[in-house]
């Protein structure tokens, strides 16, 4: 009787961490599509020149609601290991350190030595946004395609999701190289690529490709063919 209980109790707690990762990978895939759909009815607002520059608009709540949400779901985040715990205590600490610092106001995001009154904190918000996508580009390469199996005795749904976890991984890294790129050497060199808005859409396609690894960690996606079966057989 005891054994049934712990067994259903186990059972529980997996589905619960299901659901949270779920929850993180939707909020993930979300918060773009929210803060552009939610500016352009309240403030008559095209696409801006990042995502954090929603701060700044009528969606700033959602912006840091958001993040905050987000950060306490990955705190709650447990894995087999003392260092997934450390994992996602840091993204709760920088998603949150993001949301505290907002990015210096487009205005005033100029290519000049001049210092706004927002500077620091600008400073302060790229330094979490990149640290933050950094951790969870841990997460994709060495936490989630992590197995108690031998490589070679994987099954394949596993390996194709260790494969989609890479590919999501070396996505976020990519972004956050082509920003810094961008900021670092192109912004003031190129000014007329400010109309394609490409630190928007480089954040927006780490975010989704952080947001999709982890429906996938959640078992929405490409889940191994026993649980399709067992799902089936309770259904």
């Amino acid at each position: 009787m005891n054994k049934d209980r712990e067994e259903a109790d186990n059972k529980l707690l997996a589905m619960s961490y299901l659901e949270l990762r779920r929850a993180v990978g939707v909020l993930g895939i979300a918060l773009p599509v929210i803060l552009v759909v939610g500016a352009f009815f309240l403030d008559q607002e095209g696409i801006l020149n990042s995502i954090s520059a929603y701060y700044y608009t009528s969606m700033e709540g959602v912006f840091v609601g958001i993040l905050f949400v987000t950060g306490a779901f990955l705190f709650s985040y447990k894995g087999h290991e003392p260092k997934d715990d450390y994992a996602g205590d840091l993204a709760c600490i920088f998603a949150i350190g993001i949301a505290l610092f907002p990015s210096t106001p487009e205005k005033k995001a100029i290519c000049s030595e001049a210092v706004s009154e927002s500077t620091f904190a600008g400073k302060l918000h790229f330094v979490f946004a990149a640290l933050y996508f950094i951790t969870l580009i841990y997460f994709c390469l060495f936490l989630f395609t992590k197995s108690n199996k031998p490589p070679d005795e994987l099954n394949p749904e596993k390996r194709f999701r260790n494969a989609i976890y890479r590919v999501c991984g070396y996505t976020m890294a990519a972004c956050i190289i082509l920003i810094g790129l961008y900021f670092f050497v192109l912004k003031c060199k190129y000014s007329w690529l400010d109309n394609l808005k490409p630190v928007f859409w480089l954040e927006t396609l780490a975010v989704w490709a952080f947001g999709f690894s982890w429906l996938i960690k959640g078992e929405t996606l490409f889940r191994d063919k026993e649980c399709k079966e067992e799902t089936a057989k309770s259904s």
